[in-house]
């Protein structure tokens, strides 16, 4: 059942996109935040699709609305992950086949924008001020943050907070999950340095980054390693050729390669599998272990490989994450106060 609030003063809070530590740290300093200007918070359980799901009509809520106060948030921040769920969920461009089902053939025939998409902007709106919700803070990476710039667009008020293990999100120079990926990455790849020399392998580590290098960048940085980006396509035969050097010249005979998801070598197509999400990306195929399985075949040296990936996005987050969550949020509840948005 679904308690309209009816008090058009409420901010609401969602989470969208693939999770990073840190989203805790953010919603729970919303809702202290929120507390000094009297003001109620509801949370937006699973992303955007929160807000196009949920049938305020007839007061049906299967788990979409969380009305979140300093009770049900006071330990939130000690964990990572999102208590508010998260979707991959489009409503500009929602397929046929996950429309809601109480939505009418009537009210959605306006909403059509081709043969299987329908744009429910309108409908996400009018959930928006029944909820009673005045300001929307969205935090998410380019696509959930992309759907916020088209809802401020079309009117809404509006607050994006940047979150991406990528750290790709243009206009700013953080993004909340990053530094806990950087920490993460180097524990793992310092960990697996002695099953590496052990066996005398060449270890390729593949990691975030289906347009941008920074998270492999920065990993191969604080722990000496080679690495491999999107920005620039390698060419493999010098790789191979770097890698068997590296390992001989160590003296436990072993050499290690960070490598981005979306890097390519020279001539290579970026390959990609599976049906598209609701903003258009495949999954691409994993980089690592095609490249391990080229330095084997050219060089005839053992490799492994390594996928970090959903290691780094896992578990509570470090220090600078906590500390950039907990600001952004602040900074946030700052602009609420002086009227700001978009």
């Amino acid at each position: 059942m679904v308690n309209r609030i009816m008090k058009k003063s409420g901010i609401g809070i969602l989470t969208g996109g693939g999770d990073v530590p840190g989203l805790n740290s953010v919603i729970k300093s919303v809702v202290y935040g929120a507390k000094h200007l009297a003001r109620e918070v509801i949370g937006i359980r699973r992303g955007w699709q929160g807000l196009t799901d949920v049938n305020l009509s007839q007061h049906q809520d299967p788990g979409f609305i969380m009305p979140l106060n300093r009770v049900n948030t006071r330990t939130i921040d000690r964990t990572g992950g999102t208590v508010l769920h998260t979707s991959r969920t489009n409503p500009a461009r929602m397929n046929k086949s996950k429309l809601p089902a109480h939505l009418s053939a009537e009210e959605l025939r306006p909403l059509q924008v081709d043969e299987d998409a329908y744009d429910l902007t309108p409908i996400v709106i009018r959930n928006l001020e029944q909820l009673g919700i005045e300001t929307l803070i969205a935090i998410g990476g380019d696509d959930t943050l992309g759907y916020a710039a088209h809802l401020s667009g079309e009117g809404f008020p509006v607050i994006g907070i940047p979150k991406t293990m990528d750290n790709d999100v243009p206009g700013t120079e953080y993004c909340i999950g990053f530094s806990t990926a950087i920490t993460r990455a180097k524990e793992l790849i310092t960990r697996q340095r002695t099953t590496v020399g052990s066996h005398e392998r060449i270890a390729v580590f593949r990691m975030f980054g289906r347009e941008s290098g920074f998270t492999a960048l920065y990993t191969a940085y604080v722990t000496s390693t080679r690495c491999l980006i999107p920005e620039y396509p390698f060419d493999l035969e010098t790789i191979c050729r770097l890698m068997v050097e590296d390992k001989y010249n160590a003296p436990s005979r072993y050499s290690l390669i960070v490598i981005s998801e979306g890097a390519t070598w020279r001539g290579q197509q970026k390959a990609e599998f599976g049906e598209a999400d609701a903003y258009g990306h495949r999954k691409t195929v994993d980089i690592g272990h095609a490249l391990a399985a080229e330095i084997r075949r050219r060089t005839g040296e053992e490799t492994m490989t390594s996928d970090l990936t959903y290691d780094l996005r896992s578990g509570d987050p470090d220090s600078l994450d906590s500390l950039i969550a907990t600001t952004f949020a602040n900074n946030a509840m700052d602009l609420i106060s002086k009227g700001m948005t978009g």
